[in-house]
């Protein structure tokens, strides 16, 4: 199982944690605050992982992150 290897695991947490604070970022700075109001701007991996998604890359080898909370009007 390579998805167990810890150069994986970091590699994945790194790329989830800054794909999320690229939707958090692009999302305050088109104007919304939402991101920012729910803790989000952030590149801290704890502010972004799913607990189940998480369980997922571990198990199966794929998995998700939360995803970031915007408001479309």
């Amino acid at each position: 199982m390579h998805f167990l290897n810890p150069t994986y695991l970091i590699s994945v947490l790194i790329a989830v944690s800054v794909h999320e604070w690229a939707h958090a970022i692009i999302a305050d700075r088109l104007g919304d605050p939402t991101p920012g109001h729910a803790g989000r701007l952030t590149l801290n991996p704890l502010a972004h992982i799913d607990l189940v998604g998480a369980l997922m890359f571990l198990i199966v080898g794929f998995g998700w992150a939360k995803p970031v909370p915007i408001n479309t009007s």
